[in-house]
């Protein structure tokens, strides 16, 4: 490797693209192709970065399999800074088998943590968690050490571990000041601030706070019966049942912990549940069925019983009842929240990380459009949305995941 490419490669691992670009931008031999490609990506010409990539790749013969490799990973570390989730991961598991046959255990343990930041993105935590439990964070650069520690804050933080997402935070910090990187920091900043948000809002015997994530690690510690409107479950102690397939019956026990200790009419649990405006014959009929379904889901947990108005919740033990709700009751929240992180995503990358189909994602993102909260870049499969910063909303680093537990 000439002396060139050589300092081209030392100006990007210290975050200097530009440098880099004044050494390799009138070069078209494979090794500068690839470092223009990473150069633009680091300036956020993503779209010009993948095409160096690709043609560094092709350029690279059948012998540079090391090469060609490194241009796959770095290609799909541009895929996903630009939320392309449909990039396939398959193609990023066999160059890190590769690197690692051949040697390259830096470059290997690179791979490693893009494919715990993508499986952490989608909401696939044993992923996440696996592959970042194989790599050595002794083989990463400092940029990427910081990267692998808002990894395992971000697994912490969905799992409701908040003491080691402290510590993961304070490592991605202290990695963060050896790169000398300010987006680094900007970026662990932000991190850290999740924290210190509120996560939830609590809403008991009529009123309603807002949590802290710890806030929300202590409630679901506690021998409360929860019925937690984030991840659709009811649990008490070590009792948990999912509703998440049932929405009628979780809007039943929804507006019945609201009410808590009181009774709820009839009435208003079929405004609720089936959206009644005046209620008939078949609507009690149906609320008497779907009441007795969810009598049966309880089971242990809690009773529902009928009174002269309507039904009360009588949780089990004499625990209280408590409703954990998202901060900002949405209609699209969990959707609103991956778009407020401020990156630019498709329809088909929305859709894996939600993991629901890409049409209901489409004709939420028409809905939010047509009402000022999103709006779009591009045509076809061009297409990108954005969001701008919703207040109240958690970080997309609790979404989409179950809760500790779950």
């Amino acid at each position: 490797m000439d002396a060139l490419i050589t300092a081209a490669a030392r100006a990007l691992v210290a975050g200097d693209p530009l440098g880099a670009l004044n050494r390799v931008a009138l070069r078209d031999d494979p090794p500068a192709l690839a470092l223009r490609g990473i150069a633009m990506a680091q300036l956020g010409d993503l779209g010009r970065a993948r095409v160096l990539l690709r043609n560094a790749a092709r350029a690279f013969g059948p012998r540079d399999a090391v090469a060609r490799a490194r241009c796959t990973v770095a290609e799909a570390e541009i895929a996903l800074v630009s939320r392309d989730l449909g990039w396939q991961p398959k193609a990023l598991e066999a160059a890190q088998a590769t690197l690692e046959r051949r040697g390259d255990r830096v470059n290997a343990a690179h791979a490693g943590y893009l494919r715990a930041r993508r499986s952490l993105l989608t909401g696939d935590l044993d992923a996440a968690e696996r592959a970042a439990a194989g790599l050595d964070p002794a083989l990463l650069s400092p940029a990427s050490r910081v990267g692998h520690a808002l990894v395992a804050a971000g697994i912490a933080m969905r799992r409701l571990r908040t003491a080691v997402a402290r510590d993961a935070i304070a490592r991605a910090d202290a990695a963060a000041r050896q790169s000398g990187i300010p987006a680094l920091a900007a970026e662990v900043e932000a991190t850290a601030l999740a924290l210190e948000v509120p996560a939830a809002r609590l809403i008991e015997r009529g009123g309603s706070r807002l949590l802290r994530l710890d806030g929300v690690e202590a409630l679901l510690e506690s021998d409360v019966l929860v019925v937690d409107a984030c991840r659709h479950v009811v649990r008490g102690g070590t009792g948990i049942v999912s509703l998440a397939t049932r929405p009628v019956l979780f809007a039943l026990v929804r507006a019945l912990a609201e009410a808590w200790p009181a009774d709820v009419a009839r009435e208003a649990l079929l405004a609720r549940a089936f959206r009644a405006r005046e209620a008939d014959d078949s609507h009690r009929a149906r609320l008497r069925v779907e009441i007795g379904r969810l009598r049966a889901e309880l089971q242990g947990l809690a009773e529902v019983s009928a009174t002269a108005d309507g039904f009360v919740l009588s949780p089990a033990g004499g625990r209280e009842v408590v409703v954990l709700a998202p901060p900002v009751d949405e209609a699209h929240g969990s959707l609103l929240a991956l778009l407020a992180d401020g990156e630019a995503w498709s329809s088909t990358a929305l859709a894996i990380a939600l993991g629901t189909s890409q049409r209901t994602v489409q004709r939420a993102l028409e809905a939010l459009a047509a009402a000022g909260r999103v709006r779009f870049v591009g045509q076809g499969r061009a297409r990108r949305w954005l969001a701008p910063p919703v207040p109240g909303f958690p970080t997309t680093l609790l979404l989409p995941a179950p809760l500790a537990g779950g």
